[in-house]
């Protein structure tokens, strides 16, 4: 386990990884070319504008400031569907057996005033045909973020609604939890939910534990993105563990975005001391310049998260995945096989 290529070999389950943090560096160079866009044309130069480097300052402006150049990019339904078909097939040159996609139909359409719609059939239809071309269960996440308007959440609800069971599994909501709260979209969720939708919600990742009390309580997410800062709160922890609430942690992100200051400080080993739902992804690797094995080796270095650790953490998140249960069961039993044989 101890050696990369062992660790590049586990098989995986990625329940947090955003579409528009997920571009390939030599893609973007590319379309910056062909599309002539106003940005640098060498990769070293590009680089710099949209992923972190060991140098940036390790702060959430810093971090967020990188998708305000790759909002430019997605300029055509080729281009959507490219970036679409790529991180799929990245995921499974790095042995993500299932992935669950996040993607935000508006900061996909933002830059050429797509139909909402029309952009969430394009990410399904390449997602669909490219899970099956490389043989990755793929389940699609749509979402918006905090400060955009009820009215933009209320047509990516009804759109994932009526696109359920066709590759979309669940609604998500992101963005900027210090400035903006969750609760104007609570009705929303609850709708979302009535309809057979899986909710998960970015809390506690910028914020103190009461954002995932909030989302645990009032919204009633099946899932927190983040939610590493519940540490904080007994009180919370322990709803969390009585609701079996399933946090999606992100390790270089939350470094890089400064939720830490040490990697070593990190709370993924607490929060599973603590007995609560764990699960290891990678949230934007493109962005972060990292693949999901990376994150298994940080929580190895760093952390010291045992092999055990890790494949139980891969269990859980086949447990948690946004599947029908049938399908939910064949593929824990898959794991199970390779992970304990």
């Amino acid at each position: 386990m101890e050696n990369a290529e062992t660790i590049n070999d586990l098989p995986k389950i990625d329940l947090h990884r955003h579409l528009e943090g997920s571009l390939r560096i030599s893609t973007l160079t590319e379309l910056v070319q062909v599309e002539g866009l106003d940005l640098p044309t060498d990769e070293d130069s590009l680089r710099k504008l949209v992923q972190v480097s060991p140098d940036d300052p390790k702060t959430s402006t810093n971090f967020l400031s990188k998708f305000k150049f790759l909002r430019d990019f997605y300029r055509s339904p080729e281009i959507i569907q490219r970036i679409v078909r790529e991180t799929i097939l990245d995921a499974a040159d790095d042995n993500v057996r299932y992935m669950e996609l996040h993607f935000t139909p508006f900061a996909l359409a933002q830059a050429r005033d797509f139909p909402l719609a029309e952009v969430v059939e394009w990410v399904i239809e390449s997602a669909m045909r490219t899970a099956d071309q490389a043989g990755v269960g793929i389940g699609l996440i749509a979402g918006f973020n905090r400060h955009e308007s009820i009215q933009l959440a209320e047509q990516v609800v009804q759109i994932a609604i009526d696109r359920k069971g066709e590759g979309i599994v669940g609604l998500g909501l992101s963005g900027n939890e210090v400035d903006f709260s969750a609760e104007p979209f609570v009705d929303l969720f609850h709708a979302a939910r009535e309809a057979g939708l899986n909710i998960t919600i970015h809390a506690g990742e910028w914020t103190g534990a009461e954002t995932v009390r909030h989302a645990i309580d009032k919204i009633r997410a099946d899932r927190i993105g983040h939610g590493i800062q519940i540490v904080e709160n007994p009180e919370v922890v322990a709803l969390a563990r009585e609701r079996r609430t399933v946090f999606e942690v992100c390790l270089s992100s939350n470094l890089q975005s400064g939720v830490v200051t040490r990697m070593e400080d990190h709370p993924l080993p607490a929060m599973i001391q603590a007995g609560l739902q764990v699960t290891l992804n990678t949230d934007d690797p493109g962005v972060s310049n990292i693949r999901l094995s990376d994150e298994f080796r940080i929580a190895m270095d760093s952390l010291g998260l045992s092999t055990t650790t890790l494949s139980a953490l891969t269990l859980v998140a086949a447990q948690a995945a946004f599947l029908e249960p049938s399908q939910k069961k064949k593929l824990e039993l898959s794991l199970q096989e390779q992970l304990f044989s």
